[in-house]
């Protein structure tokens, strides 16, 4: 039988602005900012929806969740999650594991990356140690290393349904 796994790419970036709350990967971490969007703003999972829309052929974020629309102002984004990974599962597919990277220059982020993961993790639907979040600086170079904002890159494997019984 040949295998059914597929691997998605996705990234994001936001700016930070004064009166928001800063929320990563479901987690609302401590700062004098919050990341700038339409929804809570959450590079992190923004950036796994992407990625595993982009792994099941399914489009980006923004087709199934589009900016300007009243039902996805200040939204959580982990419920978007919820709703791709419903999505995935509709289309025969289930998410093997995620692997991302958080740019930011401040806050530090590492107090908070078990809960991130925990966080992720429920709301996909899988154990923890396939959620890898990982917090990196751009050491001072371009917006994000000067503080202007904060990105995140993620790639996510999924498993087609029938793939995990074999």
């Amino acid at each position: 039988m040949k295998n059914k796994m597929r691997i998605g790419l996705g990234f994001d970036v936001h700016p930070l602005v004064a009166g928001r709350r800063l929320v990563l990967g479901g987690v609302e971490i401590p700062f004098g900012k919050g990341l700038g969007g339409w929804s809570d703003g959450d590079v992190l999972t923004h950036a796994i929806i992407d990625a595993l829309l982009g792994a099941a052929g399914l489009g980006d974020i923004g087709q199934y969740f589009p900016p300007g629309e009243a039902e996805y102002r200040d939204i959580s984004s982990l419920i978007l999650l919820a709703r791709v990974r419903d999505e995935l599962r509709e289309n025969g597919w289930e998410v093997g594991n995620i692997d991302a990277n958080v740019l930011a220059e401040q806050p530090k982020l590492r107090d908070f990356i078990e809960e991130i993961r925990q966080e992720l993790s429920r709301t996909l639907a899988i154990a923890p140690d396939r959620v890898s979040i990982k917090a990196k600086t751009a050491n001072g170079l371009g917006p994000i290393g000067q503080g202007e904002g904060i990105g995140a890159q993620a790639i996510a494997l999924i498993e087609g349904a029938d793939f995990r019984t074999v």
